[in-house]
């Protein structure tokens, strides 16, 4: 995990999509991949949280809202990284039948190079809900968690997550228990290769 996989000049600009609920391990996992392929990673929180120290937290319709907000420039950011023939790693709790149409929009950038052409595969984090219950309410005593997040009533509403409705591979990955990147890793590396 801590040897990095340079791809090599010419590929295919490609795209990782790691989305899940929260509490699933998918910052944890994005930041492992865009290490390991030395990709750049853009992540929802990343946005959001400049936002709620600029804008405030607010009620949870106005967290919402900012949610709403960065992921717009999450897939403005990527419209733009694409276009300069980059490949990258997005992470979000991306929702089906929300994000599918921005995020193709995003991924539109049309080239006559064949080495631009994209190619997209998911990640879908889960885990088991009580440990991923018992993980969003560890997080409300972190001091390096922003506190602006919602961990406290994301750790009582049960929710279900699954795969955006797009073209590409799909892997899951469950961090439940002593979960491993392992897995994932290999499939990636696979998908690369191809």
């Amino acid at each position: 995990m801590n040897t990095p996989v340079l791809l090599p000049p010419g590929q295919p600009r490609r795209v990782i999509l790691v989305t899940g609920l929260p509490g699933t391990g998918k910052t944890v996992l994005a930041l492992a991949l865009s290490r390991r392929y030395a990709l750049p990673l853009l992540a929802k929180d990343t946005i959001k949280e400049p936002l709620m120290d600029v804008l405030g937290a607010g009620s949870r319709i106005h967290s919402r809202r900012l949610s709403d907000a960065s992921f717009a420039v999450l897939f403005a950011l990527a419209h733009q990284l694409l276009g300069a023939g980059f490949s990258l790693i997005l992470e979000g709790n991306f929702r089906r039948a929300e994000h599918e149409r921005a995020l193709l929009q995003a991924c539109s950038v049309v080239s006559s190079d064949p080495s631009h052409a994209l190619r997209m595969v998911q990640v879908l984090c889960c885990a088991a809900e009580p440990e991923r219950f018992e993980r969003l309410r560890a997080r409300q005593h972190d001091p390096s968690r922003h506190a602006g997040h919602r961990d406290a009533l994301l750790a009582t509403s049960a929710g279900g997550a699954d795969f955006l409705e797009i073209q590409g591979e799909r892997i899951v990955f469950d961090s439940s228990g002593a979960g491993t990147h392992a897995g994932v890793l290999r499939a990636l590396d696979a998908w690369f290769a191809r």
